[in-house]
Order: structure tokens, then sequence, then C-alpha cells
């Protein structure tokens, strides 16, 4: 028996580790586009601002590392460029332009997400770059010091955008950045959440420029300058983190079903056709809360649905559970965390909420150290809590952990007002700010 996985990322070694844990005897073959593997790009704009020294302290696992303690195989810089899945066989082209066919029993399309990158005049100019892999990284490295590069452009104040400015901050470079919302991190927080990051950002020297479109990329061969609402701003160098796409292409020539945003899986991770299973950015799951089909592009999300996908095919019974999208990101001293519904979401939705809020500090007031946090919790009407933003200091993470379970646990307004938290000076206040925002929702809610 043979199983292969396309793709290195999260998802696809998992899946190829899990099944070696649950079964000895399978061959397992991992096949990848990337010469490196086994790293997490989520690590790279914290090389970019030198809190990691290297891009090399970020490769955890060599292709020899996978063989020798897994059995594992690992082949690099070979890409698939079709699936017969009538005949369970893939058509490969490796670095050297040589073809080869493989067999499988199985396979899994770990094929992740390709960046998105607008039609913008300029975009091919040299000093315009993505953020995506290692690759990337070591490339926007090099042409900052070999070009002396002053000024740079991020377009896109997503979690990877702003991450990127701040570490290009830390690097020397004046920076700009411009996003076509009205508002920074889009994605799982609410504008008066998201002013918070933005004025940190902005006293740490970061111009930003909201509600405005990047127009064009200007230049003779190379970046001079971008143009944002007919206004010519000089740079050095453009960092594209406009989004990704779910890559789909291998999906489609297998035959398998797609679905409203990407390749449709069942709760086992198998696609329409049942020796093919697919994992990570490249397949769309459901929200736990709206039931609607989403997009989930985490890197725990992905270790999740390999795991699941692993079990599976080893002939271990697994589900993969709706989703909440849990986020968190450090951007400078600044921690910021959002799970579930934003408010603006749920209006979307027309979903009726009450809001609890809480401002406080992460320790007792009088330990030193101590640092301001913000707590935004979403309730629908029923007093069942259904989102949370955290913006503050220190300690998110771990609460929006908490509120994922609260979530997924239904919890109410009173029982979160009423939990049971732990405490000691140096790590937290005796009233807990999750339970201080539950009990002002709480008011709202006439309880």
């Amino acid at each position: 028996m043979r199983a292969i996985i396309i793709g290195s990322g999260a998802a696809g070694l998992t899946t190829a580790s899990t099944i070696r844990k649950y079964n000895k005897e399978m061959e397992i073959v991992v096949i990848t586009k990337e010469k490196e593997i086994a790293y997490s790009p989520c690590a790279i704009p914290y090389v970019i601002e030198g809190t990691i020294k290297s891009f090399d302290d970020i490769v955890m696992h060599t292709p020899d590392d996978y063989k020798r303690e897994r059995n594992i195989d690992i082949l690099t810089e070979t890409t698939v460029v079709d699936v017969d899945s009538k005949n369970n066989k893939i058509k490969c082209v490796d670095k050297d332009g040589n073809e080869f066919e493989m067999d499988y029993d199985y396979l899994v399309l770990a094929t992740g997400a390709e960046p998105f990158i607008p039609p913008i005049e300029g975009k091919d100019l040299k000093g315009v770059f993505k953020v995506r892999s290692i690759e990337d990284g070591r490339a926007i490295l090099k042409y900052i010091e070999e070009n002396n590069c002053k000024k740079v452009a991020v377009v896109g104040a997503g979690a990877i955008g702003l991450e990127m400015a701040y570490g290009l901050k830390c690097r020397g470079l004046d920076v700009l950045v411009v996003e076509m919302a009205p508002q920074v991190l889009p994605r799982f927080l609410d504008p008066d959440m998201a002013e918070i990051v933005q004025k940190y950002l902005e006293r740490e020297g970061i111009k930003i420029i909201l509600s405005k479109p990047l127009e064009k990329i200007v230049g003779d061969g190379k970046v001079e300058a971008i143009c944002v609402d007919k206004n010519l701003y000089d740079v050095d160098m453009v960092i594209l983190a406009t989004g990704v796409r779910p890559n789909i292409e291998l999906a489609k020539k297998a035959g398998c079903k797609i679905g409203k945003f990407a390749i449709e899986v069942n709760e086992k991770m198998q696609t329409s056709i049942p020796n093919i299973y697919a994992v990570g950015d490249c397949v769309e799951v459901v929200d736990f809360i709206t039931g609607e089909k989403t997009l989930s592009p985490f890197g725990t999300t992905a270790v999740r649905q390999g795991k699941v996908a692993g079990k599976n095919i080893a002939g271990i019974e697994a589900r993969f559970y709706p989703v909440l999208n849990s986020a968190v990101s450090k951007i400078g001293e600044l921690e910021i965390g959002g799970t579930g519904l934003t408010a603006f979401s749920a209006n979307l939705r027309r979903i009726p909420i009450v809001i609890g809020r809480a401002k406080a500090l992460t320790r007792a007031r009088y330990y030193p150290g101590g640092k301001e946090i913000e707590i935004k919790m979403i309730f629908n009407e029923d007093g069942k809590v259904v989102g949370c933003q955290i913006v503050g200091g220190e300690r998110v993470a771990e609460r929006i952990d908490a509120m994922s379970i609260a979530i997924f646990k239904e919890a109410t307004a009173e029982e979160l007002a009423n939990m049971e938290f732990c405490y000691a000076p140096p790590v937290s206040m005796v009233n807990e700010p999750l339970s201080l925002a539950a009990e002002n929702a709480l008011k709202k809610l006439g309880k």
C-alpha cells in the first residue's frame, strides 16, 4: 500500500507522520515543489525583524530526518502536473525536467494556497515581493541589503502585512501600509478594536493609508514609487500581502468536487473520490456558529486536518469539527486575538447581539510590569457567547483559547461571569478580565 501526499506544509507533513504513527508498513511519499521543508511560514516576519536570528532557525526537519526517523520519503523540487484518479496515477516533473509517474492507493492533496497578486501595473518590477515561503523571506532580506533600501510599501493590513510592516520598521526602513478596507485586520477585528492596533503602529512610526487601493507600482526596471489615490509615494520596494487563494488545480484535474471556495471534503477529510483526501489551505470547512462554508488558512487548522486524514487512512476513525477561525498575532509589544463572530459579521447576517466590554490589567495593580488589556465579547440574544476579540500587552492567546472552548460549549454570559479563574499577583488580577466583560454584557441582557 502506498500513500502519496502532495505538499510539504503543516497539513501534508502532519498527515504523513500520522499515517506512520498508526501504520508502520505503508509506503509513504511526500512530493513538494519546495527545496526546504518543515518550516513555519508564520515565522518569516519575526526573522525579518531580527527576533529570530536566521531563516535556518525556523527549519525544523530535513528530508533525511523524515527518512531516517519515520521511514517517509520526501521528493523535493518536484512538481505534480497531473492526477489520473481513474487509474490511481500521478505525473511528476523533477527539477531537471525529467517526467515520471507514480501509482498510489491513497492520495492526499495538501497543495495549500497561492498568494493572490492583484493585476496591478508594475507588479513584475524588481523589488516587488510576496510573503509565502522561506525563499520569499530570504529574497526580501537580500534585496534590502544589496539595494540599500530605505523605504518600503506593504500592501495589505492583515496579520502578515502588519507583522511584516513592523519587522521592516525594526530593520530601519520607513514603512507605508496601504489597505483598501477601512480598517486594519479586517478579518478578525471590529473597527473599534482595530483602531487600537492602528494607533499603536502609528506611534511606532508606521504610516497607514486606509480605504484606498494600490493603483500602480512605478519604476524603470525596478520599484521607484507607488501610486495611491493619484498620489505618488517614493519607495524602494513593495511587499504584497494581499491574501491567498486555495490551490485547487490538481483537485480539478483529479475530478474532485469543488465547493463554494475550495475543495469539498467530508468530516474524514475525504474528497468526492474516496481514496483521495485533501487537507490544509486548499479545502473549505464549516463555520461552527453560522454553519456556512468558509476557509480556515491557519497552521493549527492544517495540523488538525492532517491528523484526521492520517488516522482515517491508517484505519482509525476520526472526524474534523467545524471551525471558529481563532487567530492571534504579536506585533511589537502588542498581542491581538480573535475568535468566532465579530460584531460586524453578526450584523451582516442580521444576528441580534449584545456586546460586553472590559479594560483591565494583566497583573495585580500593585505588581510591577502589568500591561493593559481590552476585551470585547459578542453574545447572541440568548446570552450565549459567539465571539471575542482581545488586544493587550500579554496573555492574549490563552484567553482567546479559553473563549474558543467557551463558544464551543455554548457558555452563557452568566456562566462566564461566575466562572472560576485562577489568581496570583504576578500573572493576573483577582477579577479576571473575561469575567468583567461577561458581567458588562449581563447587565445589558437585564440579568
